[in-house]
């Protein structure tokens, strides 16, 4: 924890460097989006078998990522931010080369968990951003940081699409080119942003990625709304990690068509979530908005499901404008139930849902992909993974109108009408 002086008084830092960092890192994740599915395709004769080892692959890096990211961060209170960034830098460049090169299943296993183990760029370059901050300016700096996040993952995907068509390989060597280039200029241009005298002892129990969920299930007051939030965010992590999968079996689309629609849904969730989400609120409501966005989202998941020809998952996602605005809404609605100086805390445990969902999500989607994987194109049964996502925002919706109802949470800030 840093010390009163070290809040008030910003250290000395490189914003731009954190800027580029996290963009590079987004970028460089999504380029291979579009593509990593069917490179584990490459060492398997049967789809089913190509769903159920990407699944494990991808669990694979959610475990690790799961388990380290706490450790990354205590390990930057104690020496330092820029170290654990450059650590941080050196073994995704590392993971990516290792991935392009992987002769066999087994590399591609070790690769993503060098990953997994050095994923933790977002957290501590938030940190490096927050050290560097006055109070007055520090939301303005985490806007940045969340403009660089979207940026790079609107870019990746299209790029690693464009690249992958060509040679599978291709955007993983250019995602660790893009690696090294940030890691050689953080090494030579960039300082410390933490000073030695506001440094935090190390202290175990940081190190247990369980204590933040299980901070959550002891808010008794907000538990409906945690229930609604892990379903909402579940579905949206088994879109992401069976999207390919699924439009390859059903569709027969390319890396190329999967980084056009990758691009489509991050241009959709900037332009809401950067531009229209401030106007939706004050025209529905929070609550409302909440609502209305998981509804929407239910009805674009069955849509996903049942879809017959490509060119209807452009249609759906561009379609699917009010889901994006459910979880920044429903987050709004869990802040106003916790005191000012536990925001820090509610906001981590909030997103140890999501370390969670990236581990069980892959499993469970591309199990059941691997299950009719064999079936006809035409046959609706292979978006019976997305028949799952949609049952499960029903549940959602459900589950909070009830909470909603109960606890007599009402908007008070939406326009009349």
């Amino acid at each position: 924890m840093t010390s009163t002086t070290a809040l008030q008084k910003p250290s000395t830092g490189n914003l731009n460097f954190v800027l580029v960092c996290i963009f590079i890192d987004m970028l460089g994740i999504g380029l291979i989006v579009p593509v990593m599915p069917l490179l584990v395709g490459q060492f398997f004769p049967s789809r089913d078998e190509q769903a159920l080892w990407f699944g494990v692959l991808a669990a694979t890096f959610g475990v690790l990522q799961f388990l380290f990211m706490p450790a990354l961060g205590a390990l930057s209170d104690r020496v330092g931010r820029r170290p654990v960034l450059l650590y941080s830098m050196a073994g995704m460049c590392i993971n990516f080369l290792v991935t392009a090169w992987a002769p066999s299943m087994a590399w591609l296993f070790v690769g993503r968990i060098i990953g997994g183990m050095s994923s933790a760029s977002m957290s501590v370059a938030a940190a490096y951003a927050s050290d560097i901050s006055t109070k007055e300016n520090r939301a303005k700096s985490f806007g940045k940081i969340g403009a660089a996040f979207g940026l790079g993952f609107i870019c990746g995907p299209m790029l690693g699409g464009l690249l992958g068509n060509n040679n599978l390989h291709l955007p993983f060597y250019v995602a660790a080119l893009l690696g090294a280039a940030n890691l050689v200029y953080g090494f030579f241009f960039v300082p410390e942003s933490l000073p030695a005298g506001a440094r935090a002892p190390f202290a175990w129990k940081r190190l247990n990625p369980l204590a933040a969920l299980l901070r959550l299930v002891r808010r008794k007051d907000i538990r409906g709304l945690v229930i609604v939030l892990t379903l909402v965010t579940f579905g949206q992590m088994m879109l992401q990690s069976t999207w390919v999968l699924y439009t390859t079996f059903r569709f027969d689309w390319t890396p190329r068509d999967n980084g056009i629609a990758m691009f489509c849904v991050g241009l959709v969730s900037a332009v809401v979530q950067a531009g229209l989400l401030a106007v939706l609120i004050r025209r529905f409501g929070e609550v409302r908005l909440s609502l209305l966005g998981i509804t929407s989202g239910a009805f674009a998941f069955l849509g996903y499901g049942l879809a017959t020809q490509g060119w209807m998952m452009y249609a759906l996602i561009l379609c699917n404008v009010l889901a994006f605005a459910a979880g920044p809404s429903l987050q709004a609605i869990v802040s106003k139930t916790t005191p000012a100086n536990e925001q820090g805390e509610l906001m981590g445990s909030l997103q140890s849902i999501s370390s969670l969902g990236v581990i069980i999500t892959p499993l469970l989607g591309t199990a059941i992909l691997a299950t009719v994987s064999h079936l006809p194109q035409g046959d609706w049964r292979i978006g019976s993974h997305f028949l799952l996502c949609a049952a499960m925002q029903a549940i959602a919706i459900v589950v909070a109108w009830r909470y909603f109802r109960t606890h007599h949470v009402q908007d008070t800030h939406a326009a009349a009408h």
